[in-house]
């Protein structure tokens, strides 16, 4: 799976969008710069919301959120909201999302190309009022260049479960209700959960979704369990205890410099030990550094939940991070799932060095200094 182009004409701040993912490119790593405010989070939220929730009828309710205040003018008879290009099954497919206002739709012949060409994602309802009436409601469709319809429900079934999305917890989801947006600047009221009880319970919807700035421990220790299982599955058909585990184990204290990783022994929790001119000091998870528990979770995140052969969206990847594993992350995700496809939103110059200036994309206001204005600077 992998995402070749996206077309954004005029959502939110996100104006006249054109982005080519190239498919021979290696690794399928792919920075998207900007200066803040560029769109970089707007355009990574809409991919994944798209891709992620028009299949199932139960994440609808993330799309219309998204879809708050965009309308279709009276004059118009669409209004594009996305076309996005995927490589898929060998061939590639052209998906293009837009709407329309229901009461447009009223003709039978148009009823009958809707059927045949096209397929309703979910209705809408535009939040915005004029003279205390609301706007009609407006309708979320799906034409595809070259399937038909089973076949395209089919590839959206596909895609809902290939397309994930990793975003700092302070991120403003758009794709929440706009009721619960506010509540990142507000204080927690009695019941109400605040901004992270939401964050939680749509995590636990959105099976896409990962926070990645904590350590998720309860992962952790089921990535060593299924590890375990492996192995002993390994020695039952084989008479040979396999490696799973100490692989593991290995690849976890290799990013963790001079402090090795231990489980105990009831698997209900783990510690690290920092050695230390020949001094061993016991620590816990809220001893490690924050880029340390980042990028064990990154490590985590993908390997329990066997993430391949995917679309994977990492929004500020960079926070927390050294220079050095800026520039290392690149390497960590070719060597953890090389079969995904990254597209990296980021303020990091040393993560787009770390690739070839080809692989860079950018949005305005651009993050990378045309050639031109360094040789003016200098």
């Amino acid at each position: 799976m992998h995402l070749l182009r996206v077309q954004v004409p005029d959502f939110r701040g996100l104006k006249d969008i054109d982005i080519t993912f190239e498919k021979d490119f290696f690794p399928k790593i792919f920075p998207l710069g900007s200066q803040n405010g560029g769109g970089k989070s707007t355009l990574l939220q809409l991919i994944f919301v798209l891709l992620h929730c028009s299949f199932d009828e139960a994440k609808k309710l993330y799309l219309q959120n998204l879809l708050q205040g965009f309308k279709v003018d009276g004059g118009e008879d669409k209004r594009v909201l996305a076309i996005i290009d995927i490589w898929a099954g060998g061939k590639i497919v052209k998906l293009e999302f837009y709407c329309r206002k229901k009461f447009d739709i009223l003709e039978d012949s148009f009823e009958e190309e809707i059927k045949s060409n096209d397929i309703i994602i979910c209705d809408y309802l535009n939040a915005k009022q004029s003279n205390n009436n609301q706007y009609p409601n407006t309708e979320l469709l799906c034409c595809f260049n070259n399937l038909k319809n089973d076949e395209a429900k089919l590839l959206l079934n596909k895609l809902s479960h290939k397309i994930f999305l990793a975003a700092p917890s302070t991120q403003v989801f758009l794709f929440f209700p706009q009721k619960y947006k506010k509540l990142l600047f507000r204080g927690s009221s009695k019941g109400d959960g605040g901004y992270y009880g939401i964050l939680d319970s749509a995590k636990s919807e959105l099976q896409g979704l990962f926070t990645y700035d904590f350590l998720a421990v309860e992962l952790l220790i089921e990535l060593f369990k299924a590890a375990r299982d492996r192995d002993f599955t390994e020695a039952i058909k084989t008479g040979n205890y396999g490696n799973s585990y100490q692989a593991l184990i290995n690849n976890l204290n290799l990013m963790l410099s001079n402090k090795r990783i231990n489980l105990d022994e009831d698997f209900s929790g783990v510690n690290f030990k920092l050695y230390n001119n020949g001094e061993t000091i016991e620590l816990y998870p809220e001893d490690l550094s924050h880029g340390e528990l980042k990028r064990l979770s990154i490590y985590i995140w993908l390997k329990f939940r066997n993430i391949e052969d995917a679309i994977v969206l990492m929004d500020e990847v960079e926070i927390a991070f050294h220079p050095d594993w800026q520039y290392q992350i690149i390497s960590d995700l070719k060597e953890w799932a090389p079969s995904n496809q990254y597209i990296l939103a980021t303020h990091s110059y040393a993560l787009c060095e770390a690739l070839t200036p080809a692989h860079v994309k950018e949005i305005e206001p651009k993050l990378i200094k045309q050639e031109s204005n360094i040789r003016n600077e200098s």
